[in-house]
């Protein structure tokens, strides 16, 4: 799936979705967050990794 259409389906911009992508986000919404997981049929888990 394309950035863009993963945007669309989620309902945020290109960029912020690039930013989360390429892990310069300082912070996600749960709302974000469940919907991006909502789109890709998995579990939060699945997308966010503990970094110390």
């Amino acid at each position: 799936m394309t950035l863009t259409r993963l945007s669309e389906l989620v309902g945020i911009t290109v960029v912020n979705l690039s930013i989360l992508k390429n892990d310069r986000a300082r912070a996600i919404r749960y709302s974000t967050l469940e919907a991006i997981c909502e789109v890709l049929e998995c579990d939060v888990g699945d997308v966010l990794v503990r970094r110390r």
